[in-house]
C-alpha cells in the first residue's frame, strides 16, 4: 500500500508541474497548437504499450461513438484548462478543476440513474458554494477565464461519467483513442492560431504529452497497489501544487476567497467520495483522464 500512496503522490507531482509548464507554453503559442503536439507525445509513449499488448486499436472498438464523444470530451477539457491558464493564476484553474467530483455525481445521476442521497445533495450544493465563493476575482482573474475553466471542468467530468460505460476498455487504449482526436481534432483547430516553434518550443509540448500520459499511467497503477479510499485525499495535493507553482514561477498569489472556495470544495468531494458505489475497485471519480 505504501507503494501506491508513493506513485500517487508522484504521479499528482507530475500533473502539477506538467501543467506549469502548459501555462508557461500557452503564452507563446497557441492552445490547440500545444493541445495538438502534446497528444503526438503522448502517443508516443503509448506506442510501445500497444504493440506488446497486441491491441486491435483499430479493427475491434468498444461502442465506438461514446469513444469518440469521451475522447472529444477530453479534448475540449484540455484546451479550456490551457486557454484559462493565459489568463488565470494556476491555483485558481485547480480549483475550479477540483469541483470535478461534484459534478461528476451530479451528472452520473442525470445520465446513469445512480442514487444519490441526501448527504451527497448537501455536499453537492456546498460545492457549488465553494465554486461560487473561489468566482469572485483574484489579482489576474477575468470572468471569461473562469467560465473556460469551469466548463472544462465539466467536460472532464462527462468524461469520468462515460468512463463507467468503458470499463472493460483498457487503459492504454482509452488514451490512444483520446490522443488521436486530440492530434486531428485539436490539430485542424491550430491552423487559425498557429504560432512559429523553435527546437526547444516544439520539444517542451512533446514533453507534455510523454510526462500527462507517464502520470496518467502512474494514477492508474496506484489505484493496483492501494486502496482508493486511501488515495482519494492525494489528488487535493494539485491545490497545494498549484499555489507552490503559482507563486515560484509565476509570482500568482492566491486571493483568500480562492483559499477558502477551494477549502470548501475539498471537504464537499471528499464527503461525496465517501459515499460513492465502487466499481471493480475505482470509482469513476477516481480514474485519471490524461488531462489536468
Amino acid at each position: 500500500m505504501a507503494l501506491g500512496v508513493g506513485v500517487a503522490f508522484l504521479g499528482y507531482f507530475a500533473f502539477a508541474l506538467n501543467d506549469a509548464l502548459a501555462k508557461a507554453l500557452v503564452v507563446s503559442f497557441g492552445v490547440a497548437q500545444v493541445v495538438a503536439i502534446r497528444s503526438v507525445g503522448g502517443f508516443l509513449l503509448l506506442v510501445p504499450l500497444l504493440v506488446r499488448s497486441k491491441s486491435k486499436l483499430f479493427t475491434q472498438v468498444e461502442q465506438p461513438g461514446l469513444q469518440f464523444l469521451r475522447a472529444a470530451l477530453a479534448m475540449v477539457d484540455t484546451g479550456l484548462f490551457y486557454a484559462a491558464c493565459v489568463y488565470l493564476p494556476l491555483a485558481d484553474v485547480f480549483t475550479f478543476y477540483m469541483a470535478g467530483p461534484i459534478y461528476t455525481t451530479l451528472a452520473s445521476h442525470f445520465f446513469l440513474r445512480e442514487n444519490v442521497g441526501w448527504k451527497q445533495w448537501i455536499a453537492i450544493i456546498v460545492g457549488f458554494l465553494g465554486v461560487v465563493l473561489a468566482l469572485r476575482p483574484s489579482s489576474e482573474a477575468m470572468s471569461f477565464a473562469a467560465v473556460f475553466a469551469i466548463s472544462g471542468s465539466v467536460s472532464y467530468s462527462l468524461a469520468m461519467v462515460i468512463n463507467k460505460k468503458l470499463a472493460r476498455t483498457s487503459d492504454a487504449v482509452l488514451v490512444s483513442y483520446q490522443s488521436i482526436v486530440g492530434i486531428v481534432g485539436a490539430g485542424a483547430f491550430s491552423i487559425f492560431d498557429w504560432r512559429p516553434m523553435t527546437m526547444s518550443g516544439l520539444a517542451a509540448m512533446l514533453l507534455l504529452g510523454l510526462v500527462g500520459t507517464a502520470a496518467h499511467l502512474m494514477l492508474t497503477r496506484a489505484v493496483k497497489l492501494a486502496p482508493v479510499s486511501v488515495l482519494a485525499p492525494i489528488q487535493y495535493t494539485l491545490l497545494l501544487w498549484g499555489i507552490v507553482f503559482g507563486i515560484v514561477f509565476f509570482g500568482d498569489y492566491p486571493s483568500v476567497t480562492t483559499i477558502v472556495g477551494s477549502a470548501i470544495i475539498v471537504v464537499a468531494g471528499l464527503s461525496i467520495f465517501g459515499r460513492q458505489p465502487k466499481m471493480r475497485g475505482t470509482s469513476i471519480t477516481q480514474i485519471p483522464l490524461d488531462a489536468p
